[in-house]
């Protein structure tokens, strides 16, 4: 059971929780164990072909998944997944 961490900007979608633990082996089965415990987090992960969104950074530990295996990287019950979602903005 990894150890996510939500940000602040998904945490409407977890009950305010901050951490959520969530069973799998790899990444991208503890994102579905999460997706399926809040359905309504489920569009802000993934599209609709089930695909991690292009702007959800994940990172295991201080990794980017997208430089390891991507969502088949392994995680064990003391890893912590961080989700980062990208921001964009500012002044032109």
């Amino acid at each position: 059971m990894a150890k996510l961490s939500i940000p602040t900007a998904l945490r409407a979608y977890t009950e305010r929780q901050a951490k959520v633990d969530a069973d799998g082996a790899t990444v991208g089965a503890a994102l579905a164990a999460l997706a399926d415990r809040y359905p309504d987090l489920r569009p802000h992960l993934f599209d609709e072909a089930g695909e991690l969104r292009g702007f959800v950074n994940v990172f295991v530990g201080d990794t980017n998944i997208r430089s390891l295996a991507g969502l088949a990287t392994p995680v064990t019950p003391d890893s912590v997944v961080a989700l980062v979602p990208a921001i964009a903005g500012g002044l032109r």
